[in-house]
């Protein structure tokens, strides 16, 4: 096992270069420490498949749980301003 760090280069798809800029950015830290954060949290993400519910019709339907979005809510993210670092 390697103590310290270890300079690689990768070539990123643009798609997820960008993905982990924007990651990056919103947490406000750099471009390598976001690539660690992101795959340390790929390697302890859950392995199982999740168990796809579906509608009496066949649609596919989201897990239950989270919490409820109401239109007051709506209302009150529609007069603040946006800010990204709040979603990251």
């Amino acid at each position: 096992m390697q103590n310290g760090d270890m300079r690689t280069t990768i070539t990123l798809d643009e798609d997820v270069r960008e993905f982990a800029s924007y990651y990056a950015s919103a947490k406000g830290i750099t471009l390598s420490t976001a690539m660690n954060d992101l795959i340390r949290k790929a390697q302890t993400a859950p392995k199982s498949k999740p168990e796809i519910r579906r509608a009496p019709d066949g649609f596919p339907l989201l897990p239950p749980g989270g919490r409820v979005i109401t239109s007051e809510m709506v209302k009150q993210l529609e007069e603040e301003e946006f800010d990204p670092r709040k979603f990251a």
